[in-house]
């Protein structure tokens, strides 16, 4: 009987197993894909550092050599707001990387195959069976059905939902009536204009934005999010609505207008969602399994790889005899974060955040306070924004409001 299953081998999946065999577990991972392949996700925030280098995979990532990602700059025509992690409230990882995920997502995999994981590619769960002192599942690989047994299961199969499908789990969607399109393209001329290398976002409207994501291999990942109507252009086709897209912006149409597209656009629509369980008898969930809130800020591989560890902890404990509190320590955890994450989301689109970041007199202290929510350290309640998020978001909002009405009278 193998200890683990664990479904689906993107970066929960694989730090998961990493850290499991770390610790003497016997682990096979069930992956329907065959890697490398692509995926969306490829900003990454400080958080996973820490997740990466106590698993053991920080070495291989390193050599890699992906765009270093130091901060982040938001833009709106003539306003900016730059963030540097290195200038921060809560103490931690100060970078992470800019990440064409396919080769990312391999890397960590092949580095969990290393420690001794059992890897399944192309493969799929056919039927699973819970029972007290086991999981039997039905393992689809290479056309052939083998059943195997496990003594416990982490779901960490992303959008797919493996488990939550084969066991009837009711998923919260959100109808923030937002979409997405994106795809990559090719540069060769990035020295020509100002910060190549930083990533960036743009405000088109209050809730439309556009990023730009350069890779140390010279392509660059582009896309657009927001509300639905702003994507309401009579055009032939994802392709050529994109390259309509890009004249809304006035950064960047000229370093990306006429470059060839790498791929067809891609789209996602109404993709916020969560799960409503999150473990059970002899099984957890992690990653986007979870859920998912929305492409800014980056928070999805942060939260995939906390949930990973914080499950894969409390799975070791209880194969070791123990019995944790999940509920305490692994759904009241993981979900201040995505409250936290949720916050400064929904006030993003609601435009109060974008009025703090884009303040000319952003307070250093504020500035800080959010900088740390970014890099993903949302459990820090010494940190305001953490503690009080949506009602401080708010209430600062309406500050510069003041602040900027009494100096346009005081203009006049």
């Amino acid at each position: 009987m193998t200890d683990v299953l664990v479904i689906g081998a993107g970066p929960a999946g694989s730090v998961a197993a990493a850290y499991l065999v770390n610790q003497g577990f016997s682990v096979t991972v069930v992956e329907k894909s065959k890697f490398p392949r692509f995926t969306i996700g490829e900003s990454l925030l400080p958080l996973s550092m820490e997740h990466f280098e106590e698993v053991g995979m920080l070495d291989a990532l390193k050599a890699a050599n992906f765009e270093v990602k130091s901060g982040a700059l938001f833009v709106r025509k003539d306003d900016e707001m730059d963030i540097s992690f290195d200038e921060n409230f809560t103490p931690g990882w100060t970078w992470t990387w800019q990440v064409p995920r396919d080769e990312f997502d391999h890397i960590l995999a092949k580095e969990a195959e290393k420690k001794g994981a059992n890897f399944k590619y192309e493969s799929t769960i056919a039927s699973i069976d819970f029972q007290e002192d086991k999981v039997v599942t039905e393992i689809e690989d290479g056309g052939k059905v083998e059943t195997h047994e496990f003594r416990y299961v982490l779901d960490s199969s992303g959008n797919a939902g493996v488990l939550s499908k084969m066991l009837n789990f009711d998923i919260d969607y959100a109808e923030t009536g937002r979409c997405s399109l994106f795809t990559q393209v090719k540069e060769t001329n990035r020295e020509e204009f100002k910060r190549p290398l930083r990533i960036t976002f743009e405000v088109l409207e209050q809730d439309l934005w556009y990023w730009v994501i350069p890779f140390s291999n010279g392509n660059t990942s582009l896309g657009f999010v927001g509300n639905k109507k702003w994507f309401d252009i009579p055009a032939a086709d994802k392709n050529d609505l994109f390259r309509k897209m890009m004249e809304k912006s006035e950064h960047f149409i000229e370093r990306f207008e006429g470059k060839e597209f790498l791929y067809d656009v891609r789209g996602a629509d109404d993709y916020t969602n969560s799960s409503t369980q999150l473990y059970g008898h002899r099984f957890a969930l992690a990653g986007n399994t979870t859920g998912f809130i929305d492409p800014v800020f980056s928070s999805g591989v942060a939260i995939a790889t906390e949930s990973a560890m914080r499950s894969a902890k409390l799975i070791e404990r209880e194969l070791n005899g123990e019995k944790p509190d999940w509920d305490k320590e692994y759904v009241q955890h993981m979900k201040q974060a995505t409250e936290v994450f949720k916050a400064v989301v929904d006030t993003w689109y609601n435009g109060e955040l974008q009025k703090i970041f884009f303040h000319s007199e952003i307070k250093v202290e504020i500035k800080k306070q959010l900088t740390s929510i970014l890099a993903g350290y949302v459990w820090d309640l010494t940190n305001p924004f953490v503690k009080r998020n949506r009602k401080l978001i708010k209430t600062v909002a309406h500050v510069v409001d003041m602040e900027v009405d009494a100096a346009s009278e005081k203009s006049k």
